[in-house]
């Protein structure tokens, strides 16, 4: 990211006097204020450099570095109005990348808990992935990639939370729809163990033992040292049903999926 150089100067204190700063002094009146923890001064700061020398260097700089000070002061829209307007403005400039980064903060630093509406975790998600297309050999991408890992975990959690709570009440298809979507779309995340085994006990609940097995089959060759596979197999066991038979798999989108596993493809 870049840094200001050049003179100092205290944080002009009205209107007038801000309007006869140079450049410079206003940018480093800034930084102060954003050393010293008064983000939102700061990032107003910065703003009236963009504001009063708009085609100047400096403009370009106070721009990135509102976002980044809005964004300390858990300011995130308009941290992140400020990095989209640095993108359009300066597209291929140095600081771009990390502009496309502070854009992808500005959801990801909102995610909470898997009990609220999860919009801002698919926003996270998408921008996140937009720093790593944009910029795959930036700093920016590595922090993105992991964050990316984060978010894709705890949209699966929000589906296994869902799910758990259709099963107590005993609407054993609208929670196999949920695990579903964990199984296909967040198979990488440390969720799907869990999904599959639900998608078992779902499964028997429905008397559908062809798809029991083939859950229980794709766990126990992916996750076969789980506490989940030991579950599994002890509920199959439990129903006299034989985990090694393979002639009643079943067909559909989850005989697909053991499909893809049988032929190295799927994890």
């Amino acid at each position: 990211m870049a840094a200001g150089g050049g003179g100092g100067g205290g944080a002009p204190h009205d209107a007038e006097s801000v309007e006869d700063q140079p450049p410079d002094v206003l940018y480093q009146s800034a930084r102060q204020n954003l050393d010293a923890g008064d983000f939102v001064e700061a990032a107003e700061s910065f703003g009236e450099v963009e504001r009063l020398y708009p085609y100047s260097d400096w403009a370009k700089r106070a721009v990135v570095m509102s976002a980044f000070a809005f964004h300390q002061a858990g300011l995130y829209d308009n941290s992140r109005e400020a990095a989209l307007r640095y993108l359009d403005f300066y597209p291929a400039d140095e600081d771009a990348a990390y502009a496309r980064y502070l854009v992808a903060l500005s959801y990801y630093d909102q995610i909470d808990d898997v009990s609220r509406d999860q919009s801002i975790t698919v926003n996270a998600m998408q921008a996140l992935r937009t720093v790593v297309e944009f910029y795959p050999e930036s700093e920016y991408a590595t922090a993105a990639r992991l964050k990316l890992d984060l978010t894709r975990d705890h949209l699966a959690a929000k589906e296994m939370a869902v799910g758990r709570y259709y099963m107590k009440q005993g609407q054993f298809g609208a929670a196999i729809n949920r695990f579903r979507v964990v199984v296909e779309d967040y198979e990488t995340t440390s969720h799907t163990p869990e999904a599959l085994h639900r998608l078992v006990e779902s499964y028997l609940s429905l008397g559908l033992e062809g798809d029991a097995l083939t859950a229980a089959a794709i766990l126990g060759h992916n996750f076969r040292g789980s506490d989940w596979y030991r579950d599994s197999y002890a509920l199959l066991n439990d129903r006299s049903i034989d985990s090694g038979e393979t002639g009643i798999l079943a067909g559909g989108w989850l005989g697909d999926v053991y499909r893809r596993v049988i032929r190295g493809d799927w994890l």
